[in-house]
């Protein structure tokens, strides 16, 4: 491959002539050559601007300048029939250009040959680009980044390095491509450490030195997952979820992103309190779930009658206005949007799937929600003054229900409140992406913030035979110590009572 640059600064360009492109040069594999602009000049001051047409600042590079040094390059009206190479691309810096990509790089990698003009000033004539792309030349305008530089060499710099490292010889062990950043999985690259095993107090993670080949790759592409949601979201919201197993998408759950069922990339979401105005959107997404946690053989009826009992606009809105209810949901969207606006929900490269978004909430969809049962004057700041924290009478939720006042959970007896996990539900496209535990972990935080006890519990209850819900608790701590009967309607029901220790991960 082949760069010429041009500039009015060639000598910028000597440090090509060093590390690994100076030592490709030396080996044949890439050829760059630096041109002086002002050698295509006629008259005694060299002159390569003029003042822009229309008035303003600055100056702007001239056509007929550049046209006379990239026909040498190019072809042109010199010579208006010689065709140009299908394989010679025409590189123009520009911070009006959109930013340069690894994908760039490697459709530039293609080529044989690359002309890069470097502008200075205020940029060069506008018809230039236009001339040669009408020419048949392939003309590819492209920046660094939002900001601005003084000229187009250091981006003429940083193309060279990006395309040539990717030639075939020029990287000493090719494996170097496959895993770093921007590559084919559309990832930042994982921290990486070497020696010493511990530096100022900080060691190199465990995992690295275990010598199980499948947990380091395991925890590399979850580390990549975790650093390209927090530093690039826009890059997490073009992955495709198809590329993502089971583990991956619970480890970028755990970062706020979910890959749901039926929907092409993640989409952001984050954890937070139910607003008193979402009664209405909390009624309808208990509806829709309520009924996958009943038996095959509980009838219509009964439910129907369950959910307008406990279920309905007005009880979530009574929820809401109780400070002893706790209600916390899952919604779609960054909690702090960037403002470069990475993670706007349904925006961007990820074109996340609008079918979920809610009509008229702006933007914002409910995929789940908890509904926790504080003990009776576990308000908040109020619960400071009461109770000894050792495990008395009024620190227990939901005692009528079924609540395990005696159960002993790891062996560690409960000192503090007893709270009831009223509710836990998913809508069924959020399931097995993670989502449960970024809402569990999300409530847990929230319950913490309301209560003091040295040893909390919380406690739930589900039908004995909902199998899948049991399993998904025991994944999230919860160990079963005891039954209760529950009624739904007219119905009564066998549950498995679940307890954890609340202040435990």
């Amino acid at each position: 491959m082949r760069f010429d640059i041009v500039s009015v600064f060639p000598a910028f360009f000597s440090v090509l002539d060093l590390s690994l492109v100076g030592k490709a040069q030396n080996r044949g594999l890439l050829d760059v050559a630096c041109h002086d602009l002002r050698d295509w000049t006629d008259d005694p001051h060299r002159t390569v601007d003029d003042t822009p047409a229309g008035g303003g600042a600055g100056m702007v590079m001239r056509a007929d300048i550049w046209g006379k040094a990239l026909d040498d390059f190019l072809g042109g009206n010199d010579a208006p029939h010689t065709p140009v190479p299908s394989a010679t691309v025409l590189a123009i810096p520009t911070p009006s250009a959109r930013p340069l990509t690894q994908r760039d790089c490697e459709r530039l990698a293609a080529a044989e040959h690359i002309v890069i003009a470097c502008g200075r000033y205020e940029g060069i004539d506008a018809r230039v680009a236009e001339y040669y792309t009408k020419q048949g030349v392939t003309v590819f305008e492209y920046s660094l980044g939002d900001y601005v530089l003084n000229g187009g060499e250091v981006a003429a710099v940083a193309l060279v390095e990006a395309v040539g490292r990717l030639l075939p010889g020029m990287v000493g062990n090719p494996e170097s491509l496959v895993e770093e950043s921007h590559g084919a999985a559309g990832l930042l690259e994982y921290p990486v450490y070497t020696r010493p095993a511990v530096w100022r107090g900080l060691e190199i993670p465990g995992v690295l030195a275990s010598g199980d080949h499948g947990a380091v790759a395991r925890w590399r592409r979850e580390q990549a997952l975790a650093r390209t949601a927090s530093r690039r979201p826009d890059m997490i919201r073009a992955l495709d979820t198809a590329s993502l197993n089971k583990r991956e998408r619970r480890a970028l759950a755990a970062s706020g992103f979910l890959a749901l069922r039926g929907c092409k990339h993640p989409v952001p979401v984050h954890v937070r309190p139910a607003k008193p105005s979402e009664a209405a959107e909390l009624a309808e997404l208990a509806a829709e779930t309520f009924p996958d946690a009943c038996p095959p053989w509980l009838s219509e009826a009964d439910i129907t009658a369950f959910i307008a009992e406990h279920l309905s606009v007005r009880a979530f809105a009574d929820y809401l206005d109780d400070p002893h209810w706790v209600v916390t949901v899952l919604a779609a969207g960054c909690q702090s949007p960037s403002p470069r606006d990475d993670c706007d929900w349904g925006g961007g490269q990820g074109e996340a799937c609008e079918r979920f978004i809610s009509p008229g909430s702006r933007g914002e969809s409910l995929f789940g929600y908890t509904l926790c049962l504080l003990p009776p004057g576990r308000t908040g700041e109020a619960a400071v003054a009461v109770g000894s924290g050792e495990g008395d009478e009024g620190d227990v939720a939901g005692e009528d229900e079924g609540a395990p006042v005696d159960a002993v959970v790891e062996g560690t007896p409960r000192r503090g409140e007893l709270i009831e996990l009223s509710k836990f539900y998913l809508r069924r496209y959020a399931r097995g992406s993670g989502a449960q535990e970024l809402l569990w972990d999300g409530t847990r935080r929230a319950l913490l913030e309301r209560i003091t006890g040295a040893e909390p519990y919380i406690w739930l209850g589900t039908n004995e035979g909902n199998r899948r819900a049991q399993q998904a608790y025991k994944k999230l701590g919860f160990h079963a110590v005891s039954t209760r009967i529950f009624a739904v309607g007219d119905q009564d029901n066998s549950d498995v009572i679940f307890a954890r220790r609340l202040r435990v991960p």
